[in-house]
């Protein structure tokens, strides 16, 4: 940054273009690193993921060295409390799906502070399996700011939901059981637990494929666990009285 004055933004995407030039740097490091499961801790900015060509070059050069790869998009849960937030998260979700080209999960991540800055308009179903948006409109034209914009958000949710492709898996990093879902997904997601470098069951096979398809009963958990039912809430205020 100092040397070429760029600011954070530009020196992080000239860093990532030098890396797309000399992958051959890379590959050097990683065959080392034969045989083991690795993890690619990415920057957060979205251009990255939405439009930028760099790390999708460097994405494609690793899929062509034979690794298996597979996207783990990160969201914090809390967003759902604000339906303009989830929306924009939705939008951002969907471009990084199209454009990095890869198996994606999307994950909704710090499930134990999903409700710090609001309380959730619907149960978490809702935004994990990413229903009916319609009502997600509905909801954010009660706001005066919004109400104006409400065809745009029409629009917007018209795009989410043609694709089709947008769902999430609830991750607090703390809970055993929700780091086995995630894990289970992303698995499945890069063909890991099909693979031939470990023993694996019948039973562990049916269970990875159709485990990360049917986690009702887990999302029925977390939703128990960490969002505050509007009975409890009331039964609580009346107590408070």
């Amino acid at each position: 940054m100092a040397g070429l004055g760029l600011g954070p933004n530009g020196g992080l995407l000239y860093c990532m273009e030098y890396l797309e030039a000399n992958t051959d740097w890379l590959r050097e490091r990683l065959r080392a690193l034969r045989g083991h499961y690795l993890l690619f801790d990415c920057p957060g900015q979205v251009e990255l993921y939405t439009h930028h060509q760099a790390l999708k070059n460097v994405l494609a050069q690793l899929a062509k060295w034979d690794f298996r790869l597979a996207a783990v998009h990160l969201v914090d849960s809390h967003y759902c409390t604000d339906p303009g937030k989830f929306i924009s998260v939705l939008c951002t979700s969907l471009a990084t799906m199209l454009h990095v080209e890869l198996p994606h999960v999307n994950v909704l991540s710090k499930m134990d502070l999903i409700e710090q800055y609001g309380k959730l308009a619907f149960n978490l179903d809702y935004y994990t399996e990413v229903l009916d948006l319609s009502y997600l409109v509905d909801h954010l034209a009660s706001d005066p700011f919004f109400r104006n914009f409400r065809r745009l958000n029409e629009k917007l949710v018209e795009v989410i939901e043609d694709y089709s492709l947008v769902s999430f898996v609830p991750l607090n990093v703390q809970d055993k059981q929700s780091m086995r879902q995630v894990l289970q997904a992303v698995d499945k997601a890069n063909g890991y637990c099909f693979g031939d470098q470990e023993h694996r069951s019948l039973e562990a096979l049916m269970s990875a494929a159709v485990g990360a398809d049917f986690h009702f009963s887990s999302t029925l958990a977390v939703q128990e666990k960490y969002v505050q039912s509007q009975d409890k809430a009331v039964e609580e205020e009346v107590m408070d009285l």
